[in-house]
């Protein structure tokens, strides 16, 4: 937002001798498209003139909307020029993709908001120069800084602010000081819209960071998914996960922390949820890691889809003597009547019972573990 998109629209109006025609998506419906549509055929048809239609929040138009225009886009009746701040590989059907160029915006430079909101000021053409207004150094500085590049922002600030000073008594000026810049933009503009492409760029990134041990990373996307007002359970379930996929047996207690922390969070509540799961995502970050059980379910999981087997006979659910062993099958050996409560036996099917699904990762505990079942079943060499 705020990066310039509607006013290229405009400088493309401005520059071709083609019909440009501007609508919506947020308020415009198919007989508005119809309108365009229409009209675009008779100044082709009489006056060989192109029409350019630019629509606006382009991902807001339903799938049948978007189809609408197809037909017309490829026999070249319109020029369709749209604009979102939405991935459109994810919000804008795949046929238009595929006959469009795609441009993406970067959020403005601060040197450019300072351009901006120095013309806004002074500028008596293009501005509110005439309104005598001047602007502090580190004012300036504070609203580029903190308009995160989006100039709409940034421009309603500075006019909130000139419109709202008193004079001075002294000089008859406005003076935008650090305070009242301050007062004109209270918060920071995150770019985070919860069912849009920061929302799951910024929670990649919070996963991704703490898979990656980084917890400083972490901690601030954890605040910044915080401080645009992301469900805190929606976190919690994150961090969760992460705990189990990418820590899991190399440290278990990852887990525990995780779950402790989302039960903690549902009966706390904010702010002071904030520090919980501050706590569970560097805690995650900085453990070791293993995927070693996330590796083993999905290799599993895909052997049961491509492989018919059977349990073998002595693990089946069949009564053989003894109450206390109720239910084993023929030929099971307990574990327990052994030493060290182990004994080899096949456990596997048949058709899979030299697999190995379970890596021990190359961690202390993992490898530990490993250790432990190699000397108790004799495979230490």
């Amino acid at each position: 937002p705020g990066t310039g998109k509607t006013t290229l629209a405009k400088v493309i109006a401005n520059t071709t001798s083609a019909e440009f025609t501007q609508i919506n998506a947020t308020v415009a419906g198919k007989k508005d498209m119809e309108t365009v549509v229409q009209k675009a055929k008779e100044l082709l048809g009489m006056y060989q003139k192109k029409t350019i239609l630019f629509v606006d929040e382009i991902h807001r138009f339903n799938k049948g909307q978007q189809d609408y225009l197809l037909p017309f886009v490829e026999d070249g009746t319109i020029i369709l020029v749209g604009a979102t701040t939405e991935n459109p590989y994810f919000e804008v059907n795949g046929a238009l993709i595929s006959r469009s160029s795609i441009f993406e915006l970067k959020p403005l430079k601060k040197e450019d908001i300072k351009k901006l909101l120095q013309r806004a000021v002074y500028d008596v053409e293009k501005g509110m120069g005439s309104y005598r207004a001047e602007i502090d150094e580190d004012a300036l500085d504070f609203l580029a800084d903190i308009a995160g590049g989006d100039a709409r922002s940034a421009l309603n600030a500075i006019e909130l602010g000139i419109l709202t000073t008193e004079r001075s008594e002294e000089d008859g000026k406005i003076h935008i000081t650090l305070d009242v810049a301050s007062e004109c933009i209270q918060k920071r503009v995150v770019q985070y819209d919860k069912t849009g492409d920061n929302h799951y760029d910024t929670i990649s990134a919070f996963i991704k960071s703490m898979r990656g041990s980084d917890p400083d990373a972490a901690v601030f996307y954890l605040a910044k998914m915080l401080y645009a007002g992301e469900d805190i359970k929606f976190i919690a379930r994150r961090i969760m996960i992460c705990a189990s996929e990418d820590v899991g047996n190399a440290d278990p207690n990852a887990l525990t922390v995780a779950v402790s922390a989302a039960q903690a969070v549902e009966r706390i509540g904010m702010p002071e949820s904030q520090i919980i799961l501050s706590q569970a995502a560097s805690y995650v970050a900085s453990a070791p890691k293993s995927n070693a059980a996330c590796n083993a379910i999905f290799e599993a999981m895909e052997a049961v889809k491509t492989t018919t087997t059977t349990v073998p006979v002595h693990l089946q659910d069949k009564h053989y003597g003894g109450a206390e062993k109720l239910g084993h099958g023929v030929g099971y050996l307990y574990a327990h009547d052994f030493p060290e409560h182990y004994v080899k036996q096949q456990y596997l099917p048949d058709a899979l019972k030299d697999v190995k699904y379970y890596t021990y990762g190359d961690n202390r505990t993992e490898q530990a573990a490993r250790a432990y079942w190699a000397k108790i079943k004799g495979e230490e060499n």
